[in-house]
Formats: C-alpha cells, sequence, structure tokens
C-alpha cells in the first residue's frame, strides 16, 4: 500500500493511533488515514482502492465507532470538505464540517432548527449517516437534500424523502457505499435570545446528567419505543458494571466510557451482556445506537 502515497490523494498517516480517531480513545492503530482534499482526489484513492481490494472506511469525528482491533485497511477523513455557504435560512455545508460548531454558528444568527446538535460531536456527514438527533429532534427534520458519490463512483443528488431518515438511522447507514459529499439544510429564523436560552439551559442539563469526563461514544443503545434504554440497564443492574476498562457510567446507565485503558473487546462484551439481560428480564431487543467497526 506504499502506492497510495504516490497517488498524490492528500495527506497520508501511517500506523495511525486510534486514539486521535475516536471518541472512545481507544488505543489500536490504522495501516492508513488519509485527507482528500477534494471530490477528485477522493475517486482517484477510491478507484485505485476498489481496483486492488483494500478495505477502507469514511469515518467523521469517530464518535459512534467501537473498533475491535487494529483496522487493516484506510481510514479516509473528509475534513477538507468543509464549505460552507449560508444564504438567509439555506445552508450549504461541506460533509466534513464540524457539527456542534455549525449548529452554534447558525443559532448566534438568529436561525432555529439546529439548537439540538449544539451538543453532538462529530461532522455533518456522521450525523447525516447517523441521523443524531437530541430533544425530540435530528437531522431528518431539517435536511433538504445531500450531494453523494455513490458505488460506481458517480456525483449524485438525493432529496430528503430517498433518505429514508428514521430513529437514528438513514438510507446512509443502510447502504454503506454511498458516500456523504456535502448537504442543504432548511432552518427558520428565531430569537436569538430564545435560541441561545434553549442551548445553555440544554448545557447545563448535559453536564449533570452526562459522564462528559471520561471518554465515551454518547448514547450505546437507541431508546425502545415508550421507554428509555438506560432506565432498563439500570434496572437490570448493570449501572455501574465493569469489564476491563470499559465502565457503565453511573451517571447515565446508557453510556459505557473508558475508565481506564479500555479495549474495544471490553466495551462489546459489556454491551452483549447488557442486551442479554434486558432481553431476559423484559423481552426487549436493545439495538445498537453505536457502530462495531468490522
Amino acid at each position: 500500500m506504499d502506492k497510495l502515497k504516490k497517488l498524490k490523494c492528500g495527506k497520508v498517516i501511517e500506523n495511525a493511533n486510534l486514539v486521535k480517531y475516536t471518541t472512545y480513545k481507544i488505543n489500536y492503530k490504522a495501516d492508513y488515514v488519509v485527507y482528500p482534499n477534494d471530490i477528485e482526489e477522493l475517486i482517484k484513492m477510491l478507484s485505485y482502492l476498489k481496483e486492488k481490494n483494500i478495505k477502507y472506511k469514511i469515518i467523521g469525528g469517530g464518535a459512534n465507532l467501537i473498533f475491535k482491533e487494529d483496522y487493516k485497511g484506510v481510514l479516509i477523513k473528509l475534513d477538507s470538505f468543509d464549505k460552507l455557504e449560508i444564504k438567509d435560512t439555506k445552508i450549504k455545508v461541506g460533509a466534513g464540517y464540524n457539527l456542534i460548531k455549525l449548529a452554534l454558528k447558525v443559532s448566534k444568527l438568529g436561525l432555529t432548527g439546529m439548537e439540538f446538535a449544539t451538543g453532538i460531536p462529530g461532522t455533518v456527514g456522521g450525523a447525516i449517516f447517523n441521523n443524531a438527533g437530541a430533544y425530540k429532534s435530528d437531522m431528518g427534520y431539517i435536511v433538504e437534500s445531500i450531494t453523494v458519490l455513490t458505488p460506481e463512483l458517480e456525483i449524485k443528488k438525493l432529496y430528503n424523502k430517498e433518505l429514508n431518515f428514521h430513529y437514528r438511522t438513514s438510507f446512509l447507514k443502510e447502504s454503506k457505499d454511498y458516500i456523504c459529499l456535502d448537504a442543504t439544510i432548511i432552518l427558520k429564523h428565531g430569537n436569538k435570545e430564545e435560541i441561545m436560552n434553549v442551548i445553555e439551559d440544554r448545557k447545563m442539563r448535559r453536564l449533570m446528567s452526562q459522564p462528559l469526563d471520561f471518554p465515551s461514544a454518547g448514547s450505546v443503545f437507541r431508546n425502545p419505543e415508550n421507554n428509555y434504554a438506560g432506565k432498563l440497564i439500570e434496572e437490570v443492574g448493570y449501572k455501574g458494571k465493569k469489564i476491563g476498562g470499559a465502565k457503565v457510567s453511573e451517571k447515565h446507565a446508557n453510556f459505557i466510557v473508558n475508565e481506564k485503558n479500555a479495549t474495544g473487546e471490553d466495551i462489546v462484551k459489556l454491551i452483549n451482556e447488557i442486551k442479554k439481560a434486558v432481553k431476559e428480564k423484559y423481552d426487549i431487543d436493545l439495538l445498537l445506537e453505536q457502530e462495531i467497526v468490522k
């Protein structure tokens, strides 16, 4: 894979430590992390990887990823895909743009609709992929359309109705060979002071209820219909439970934290035990919100 550098498809980091690329801060390595500068470089690189049958994955902020081992392949970061255009209530933004940064920027302009995203780490592309959300809102409510790279490496526009947004999932999550390049988001005019008050109130609530002092990847499981995953996990006695360096947070039971040099295996074992315990007691199948990278 030394030829990867000769392709001149952006910055290439060899033997990259995944502590820098995931919010769980797990100490694994990836063969390569590549930062293409534009769509042409991305297409050139993907053509090479597909031709050589080399494993690859697009990653954003790594805020929903669980690596169980070293990644034998190429991780692709779209950080350079970060153009931003704001025209009245229409926002066109690159997939690599930081979601919290965007949400705060538009909120300070008096645009409402992204208040929910001011506490969600990651990139715009990752948020659309996962249909990230909070406070009864999500990306599906605000995304008008996205530009994607298809599995055939063609550029195409997909509209909201084609993106199949549902609770913590989307067309992109079910069709992982499609890559989000940018998005058009539609917001509304609002009262700037009221918007910022809502954001500040929610920030305080997060500080009170979430274990922000340890590395984690946010909510582990989706909330079952008319129920809460954290409540079920607590009721089966898993709050504070540890496996290796991974621990179910005592502050919020739907968070697993890397308390001390956790491995991906530690986290996955804890996930599987929780799923089994909740299934046995309540006959509820908890669905994973995070992704175990294969």
